[in-house]
C-alpha cells in the first residue's frame, strides 16, 4: 500500500485515479477537504477496496501515526498543500500551516515509522514530495530553463512556503537519513482542476459568457504539463529515482498566458460555439498581481536522461483534451462553484 496526502484534490486525485487503473497495489488517500479537495473526484472509486479514504489533516500528527502503524504504507507520496498564488496573498497563514508545519509534521511521523521498519521493508521505504518549479522565482526571457540545481529564489508566500518544505525535506534526508524523493513540475493543467487557475477558469467564464480576465499584458510565460503527463512523471520517480535527489518534471511546452487563454477560446469556438460571437471576445485586461513572476521554464532533461521520462501529450493534444473534458463534466463544475467560489471570485477580481 501507499499513502497519498492530498488526494482529492486537483493532482493528487488524478493521481489516485492513474495508481488504481495500472495497479493492483491500494491507496490510502488522507485529505482534509478544504475548498480544492473534492471527494466527487474520486466517484468513480466509490466500494473499490483498493481505495482507503480517511477525512484528517496532515498536522494531525496522531491520526498520521495510527495510519502508518496501522496501514504500514511502503511509501508516502506527499501531494497535501495551499497551492495557488493569488490566495497565498489574501491570506498567507494557511500557506505557511499547510505547506511547512503540515510537511514537518509529516516528515516526523515518517522518520519516527521507518525507524520501526527492518530489512526489505526499511529499505524500500519511500517519502515522495511533490512540490513546484515556482521555489526557483522568475526567469528572464534569455534565462535557460530551471534545472535541479538552480538557487531558490521564491516571491510569493506560496513559493517561499513550498521552498521551506523542499529544504525541510532535505535536512530529513541529509540529517536523519531518511528516504526522500523530491520532485518539481511546471504548471498543470486537466481533468478535476478547480476553477481559480487559469485554464479552468477560461472555460469556465467563456461558457457562462463571463469576462475572462487576463493579468497585466499577458505575457508572463509558464511551461504548461498535461496532468496525467506529470503523475507518470512521479511514478517514473518513485520507482526508480535515487534517494535524495530531486528531479524536475516539465511539459516542454512554453506559452504566454494570452496565447494560453485565445488557444481556449479557439477550441471552444470549435466545440462549443456561442451564438453572440467568438469567445475571444470577452478577453478583459484587469490589473497584474503583486509580485507576479514573468516567466517560468522547466528543464526536464534529469528526468529523462535518468529514468527515461517524457510527456506523452503535447500541449495542443492536452489542451483539447482538457477543453473537453469540462465540456462533459458541467455537473461537476457546477457543484465546486459553490458560495465560497463566488465570494473568493468577487474578492480577487473585482477590485481589478
Amino acid at each position: 500500500m501507499i499513502l497519498v496526502t492530498g488526494g482529492a484534490g486537483f493532482i493528487g486525485s488524478n493521481f489516485v485515479l492513474d495508481w488504481l487503473a495500472q495497479s493492483d497495489e491500494p491507496v490510502l488517500n488522507l485529505d482534509a477537504l478544504t475548498y480544492a479537495g473534492n471527494l466527487a473526484n474520486l466517484a468513480s472509486l466509490q466500494g473499490n477496496s483498493r481505495h482507503v479514504f480517511v477525512h484528517g489533516d496532515i498536522g494531525d500528527r496522531a491520526l498520521v501515526d495510527q495510519l502508518l502503524s496501522t496501514h504500514q504504507p511502503r511509501a508516502i507520496v506527499h501531494f497535501a498543500a495551499e497551492s495557488h498564488v493569488d490566495r497565498s496573498i489574501h491570506g498567507p497563514g494557511a500557506f505557511m500551516k499547510t505547506n511547512v508545519e503540515g510537511t514537518f509534521n509529516l516528515l516526523e511521523a515518517a522518520r519516527a515509522y521507518w525507524g520501526t521498519l527492518q530489512g526489505e521493508a526499511r529499505a524500500n521505504f519511500r517519502f515522495h514530495h511533490v512540490s513546484t518549479d515556482e521555489v526557483y522565482g522568475s526567469l528572464k526571457p534569455t534565462d535557460p530553463p530551471f534545472a535541479e540545481t538552480n538557487p531558490y529564489e521564491p516571491n510569493s508566500p506560496y513559493s517561499a512556503s513550498k521552498a521551506a518544505s523542499d529544504h525541510l525535506v532535505r535536512a530529513w534526508h541529509h540529517t536523519y537519513g531518511l528516504p526522500v524523493l523530491t520532485t518539481n513540475c511546471s504548471n498543470n493543467y486537466g481533468p478535476y482542476h478547480f476553477p481559480e487557475k487559469l485554464i479552468p477558469l477560461m472555460i469556465v467564464n467563456a461558457l457562462a459568457g463571463r469576462p475572462l480576465p487576463v493579468y497585466g499584458d499577458g505575457q508572463q510565460i509558464r511551461d504548461w504539463l498535461y496532468v496525467k503527463d506529470h503523475c507518470s512523471g512521479i511514478r517514473a520517480v518513485l520507482a526508480g529515482g535515487r534517494l535524495g535527489e530531486t528531479y524536475n518534471i516539465g511539459g516542454w511546452n512554453e506559452m504566454a498566458n494570452i496565447d494560453i487563454v485565445k488557444t481556449v477560446c479557439k477550441l471552444l469556438d470549435e466545440l462549443r460555439p456561442d451564438p453572440a460571437g467568438p469567445y475571444a471576445r470577452l478577453i478583459t485586461y484587469v490589473t497584474d498581481r503583486p509580485g507576479h513572476d514573468r516567466r517560468y521554464a522547466i528543464d526536464a532533461r534529469k528526468i529523462e536522461r535518468e529514468l527515461g521520462w517524457r510527456p506523452a501529450e503535447t500541449f495542443e493534444t492536452g489542451i483539447r483534451k482538457t477543453v473537453q473534458w469540462y465540456l462533459n463534466h458541467a455537473e461537476w463544475v457546477a457543484q465546486v462553484q459553490s458560495g465560497a467560489y463566488k465570494e473568493w471570485v468577487a474578492a480577487n477580481y473585482q477590485a481589478r
